[in-house]
């Protein structure tokens, strides 16, 4: 096992440590589970640079690195609703296209198509991680200044996932189009 798949199995055992201290409460456990979060999010960024640097990609790469990104946020998002920090039917949107985008990709793959991560992808990726750092702290420090940068930044990851999800749709409709 190459050092890129390393890291993305890292990234999955620390998604079970990122939800205890998410919801066990203990001193400082939210900010605990912040960084949990945030570093096993920047674990994504450093396989995939290392996959691509030094020729580590692997179909278990290619497989296990997008199911981590998946395992990782809906288990963030699954807190949150537990929290009472954003709303089901937003998460199940949100949760929707990624099921959505992983079949599309899937039926890609049977046909020796590769979909590629658009830019529209990476932006969702990034107002999503926002979005859950922010609600994870309850809008801290906005909230002292009565600003709803939750809110902001929820709706933001939202429309992000949809566009993005179109988009995904739009430039490989005939993948669809294609199935037999």
């Amino acid at each position: 096992m190459n050092l890129a798949n390393k890291i993305t199995i890292i990234r999955i055992l620390m998604i079970p440590v990122f939800l205890v201290f998410a919801v066990i409460e203990f001193p400082y456990h939210m900010a605990s589970a912040v960084a949990v979060f945030l570093a096993a999010s920047l674990t994504d960024k450093l396989d995939g640079y290392i996959a691509r640097k030094y020729n580590m990609i692997t179909d278990f790469g290619k497989f296990m690195d997008p199911l981590a990104d998946k395992l990782l946020v809906t288990g963030a998002f699954l807190v949150l609703i537990q929290l009472g920090r954003i709303e089901a039917w937003i998460v199940f949107i949100i949760l929707a296209r990624e099921f959505a985008v992983t079949g599309l990709r899937t039926l890609a793959a049977a046909q020796d198509i590769i979909i590629a991560a658009s830019s529209y992808g990476k932006v969702k990726t990034v107002t999503q991680i926002i979005a859950i750092v922010i609600l994870l702290m309850d809008n801290y420090p906005f909230s002292l200044l009565n600003l709803p940068v939750d809110t902001i930044m929820t709706y933001a990851a939202l429309v992000s996932t949809v566009i993005s999800g179109l988009d995904y749709f739009k430039k490989n409709m005939q993948v669809i189009t294609r199935m037999k």
